[in-house]
């Protein structure tokens, strides 16, 4: 891009919070190169990514480390309840997604980094010297994905700290679950909705619970494979020894297709998939009320994509747990299916905007890249819903809109910015001030090494 503001509606879009100049330009300049970055994504790329204004990508590095006014990431929070306000009065049942993601790193220096793998040391095969390889480890980040009624996705996060980075910043430590609970604690939801958690085994946890009955939400996780009915001690059976006794009538046919339901607007499938030719998908299900062992009385339903044949033991495929009774058995299954949604998030940070192309040391710089990532997540949201509320629009423009994600929304934005800065420059073509400023532009987009004598 040509110039700061070249990004449409950024000005409006960065207006709700209280920031500088150099905040602000920095922030802009780092969003568009997340946005039409081209390669790989790094500081690099953000300190060159607005052609008129560039940068060292030293003063980049700087900035992420400098972010202490902060804490937490309030700024990303606070845009997404600005974005937030036009659901306000929007009722009905709403999907929070919790899960973790990870960002393989390299380097025996690098702050905050644990290793997933179980590397054993093997038997060299001869005594000569082998070549050293750097550590491979990685970073922990616990996310949230907030889907609305209308379809708007809002991210959130909070970084995983190994016990040794506690320890040097002198930090008390949390686990990834404790993590997720806080940002069950803390997310902004209308006061007339029902919001309904999701995660996956590992959150199947005593503090997602809690959290959840402080803000008065249903949960839905897949049961852990270890746990066991209430009973007296030594009289408590697993879970998954309900299965022996189920049989094939039990079980009943339920139908999803993404096109059709109450939360489609949730799923935006995109255009290519709709049509007679999309596939259905049909799962048996089967629910019983139990008191699991340290949970309660809960719902379990059992699902599985094979048909179920008389006189044959079922192939349970998977176990739900809810706390919310009311539902049935096709809407826990419905419900749940959306927790792919966050698995389609992640892969538009990495592969769309470069989240996991940094190569940073310290983890503060790390904090700050990955909250300005999902800044931009967040304005690629708000932009589409401005688009959405527009005055009459066509029901072309509405169908496009409705069920683009983070490659088309970025595409979008890109064409008008480019447009805008056409019209711009051909503005400024037609008189000779103009013609003294686009000058005046063009030479700033030369690094000053480079530039000759006026």
């Amino acid at each position: 891009m040509i110039m700061l503001d070249a990004l449409p509606g950024i000005k409006r879009f960065l207006a709700g919070v209280a920031l500088s100049d150099h905040v602000s330009g920095f922030l802009i300049r780092l969003m568009a190169a997340f946005l039409g970055h081209v390669g790989r994504m790094s500081a690099s790329q953000a300190a060159g990514s607005i052609r008129t204004q560039a940068r060292h990508r030293a003063a980049v590095i700087r900035f992420l480390a400098n972010l202490g006014y902060s804490k937490n990431w309030c700024v990303l929070a606070e845009l997404a309840e600005l974005v937030l306000k036009a659901e306000q009065r929007r009722g009905g049942r709403w999907v929070f997604i919790v899960d973790q993601t990870y960002c393989g790193q390299q380097g025996q220096k690098t702050e905050n980094t644990f290793s997933r793998a179980n590397y054993r040391p093997r038997p060299k095969n001869s005594n000569r010297r082998q070549k050293k390889h750097a550590k491979r480890s990685c970073h922990g980040l616990v996310m949230d994905l907030l889907l609305t009624l209308s379809g708007l996705r809002l991210p959130c996060f909070r970084a995983y700290y190994t016990e040794a980075y506690c320890r040097q910043r002198k930090v008390p430590y949390g686990t990834q679950t404790e993590l997720a609970a806080e940002l069950i604690r803390t997310v902004l939801v209308p006061a007339e909705a029902a919001v309904v958690v999701l995660g996956d085994t590992a959150f199947d946890a005593d503090s997602i619970r809690g959290a959840c009955r402080e803000r008065s939400f249903t949960w839905i996780v897949p049961v852990n494979p270890e746990r066991v009915l209430a009973g007296a001690k030594g009289q408590r059976p697993k879970v998954t020894s309900l299965v022996k006794n189920l049989s094939a009538r039990q079980f009943a046919a339920v139908r999803l297709k993404p096109s059709e339901g109450a939360f489609v607007a949730m799923r935006r499938v995109a255009r290519c998939r709709l049509g007679p030719k999309m596939k259905t998908r049909t799962f048996y299900v089967h629910r019983e009320r139990r008191a699991v062992h340290h949970v309660g009385d809960v719902q379990l339903v059992f699902s599985t994509k094979l048909k179920p044949e008389t006189g044959q033991d079922v192939a349970v495929q998977k176990i739900l747990m809810s706390s919310d009774d009311a539902l049935s058995a096709a809407a826990v299954v419905e419900i749940y299916s959306l927790r792919w949604q966050i698995e389609l998030f992640f892969k538009e940070l990495k592969s769309t905007l470069g989240l996991h192309q940094y190569r940073f040391r310290t983890f503060i710089k790390v904090e700050a890249w990955v909250a300005i990532c999902l800044l931009t997540f967040l304005y690629l949201e708000w932009y589409r819903s401005q688009q959405l509320r527009k005055r009459n629009p066509t029901a072309k423009d509405k169908e496009w809109w409705h069920w683009q994600r983070s490659h088309g929304l970025c595409a979008a934005v890109r064409q008008e910015a480019n447009e805008a800065e056409l019209i711009r420059l051909a503005d400024w073509t037609r008189t000779p001030g103009g013609l003294k400023r686009l000058k005046k532009q063009l030479r700033a987009a030369i690094p000053l090494e480079y530039r000759r004598s006026a």
